[in-house]
């Protein structure tokens, strides 16, 4: 018998899937010159209603720059942002706690492989990888609002990084929007915000080409059956457990000819580790201190860092052997 709960994923999952297609099916309505009309029949609470068809497009997988320039020929370059950043949020939002809580393997079939990258960057960096696909769309805007509801992201970290790094671009449709009215009506004076907002998005087009200049490269993962094997055929590898000695020491134990420096003392003992000359693999309980080892280690010049996905705990579970 099908529990409740699971009726009401599938009836929620249901209404998404209807309203994509009817989204898709009726995409005349979210025209510019549609949502003018309707939202300014709305009189004062106009901007209520345009954040809420901002937010419902965004959920249902329509452009939001199309959105971001009629807020900005509605509402005008200040206004126009403030509601443009509020619909677009609060659709993220949605479509975050939607995933999270209802449509996880839906998601997880439409991101596919791109599901892990997002999981592993998110695990190792928080909120800073996060801020990275805000301006650098590697994935799909709304579908990325899906697949971060899938990893240990919280919902602060989510909305507050979402909201800060969306901004750039909010402001350069807007003004957009406002400088397309503006030629539209005669008024010379509007198309600075146009000019503007060019600046805006060429400096957005210009932060992929920084970050991969100046950012660190990512740390490398491994499986405890792809770790095992190595070990087993006699690999050159530094096995780098950095949790605390009573941690390492205690049962179940620690991987067998691992070495232990506890991640507070990582970077006084930086010229101990590079010494090895040998690949490092990271080692914790889970991957999560060993995931901001990594990062350090990265930072401080090392090359060849891999993190034990899981840890000692995922290597335990797989009845590996430990010390």
């Amino acid at each position: 018998m099908i529990g409740r709960g699971l009726l009401i994923r599938l009836a929620l999952l249901l209404l998404l899937a209807a309203g994509i297609g009817w989204m898709l099916s009726h995409r005349d309505i979210l025209r510019p010159e549609s949502i003018g009309h309707a939202v300014l029949a709305l009189g004062v609470w106009a901007p209520i209603g345009f954040i809420l068809i901002y937010a419902t497009a965004t959920i249902l997988f329509f452009s939001g720059a199309i959105l971001s320039l009629a807020g900005g020929a509605l509402f005008g370059p200040i206004w126009g942002t403030a509601w443009n950043l509020a619909g677009a949020t609060l659709g993220a939002t949605v479509a975050f706690l939607f995933a999270r809580t209802v449509a996880r393997e839906w998601v997880t079939r439409r991101v596919g492989r791109r599901l892990r990258h997002l999981v592993d960057g998110v695990t190792a960096e928080g909120w800073r990888f996060v801020a990275l696909m805000r301006l650098i769309p590697l994935v799909p805007f709304n579908l990325l609002n899906y697949a971060l509801g899938l990893t240990g992201i919280s919902l602060l970290a989510y909305v507050v990084t979402s909201v800060v790094c969306m901004l750039p671009g909010a402001v350069a449709y807007t003004w957009l929007g406002y400088a397309g009215r503006s030629a539209a009506t005669g008024d010379i004076g509007g198309l600075r915000y146009g000019l503007l907002a060019l600046g805006v998005l060429a400096v957005i087009a210009f932060v992929p080409r920084l970050f991969h200049r100046f950012r660190a490269r990512e740390p490398e993962w491994i499986e405890s059956d792809e770790l095992q094997h190595r070990l087993a055929t006699g690999d050159p590898i530094v096995l780098l457990d950095v949790r605390q000695p009573d941690e390492f020491n205690a049962p179940p134990g620690h991987l067998p000819g691992a070495v232990n420096v506890p991640i507070a003392e990582l970077a006084g003992r930086m010229s101990e580790i590079v010494s090895h000359r040998q690949p490092i693999i990271v080692v914790c309980k889970t991957d999560r201190r060993s995931s901001r080892a990594a990062a350090e280690m990265l930072a401080a010049g090392l090359k060849d860092v891999t993190i034990l996905r899981g840890g000692t705990d995922g290597w335990h579970q797989r009845g590996l052997s430990l010390e």
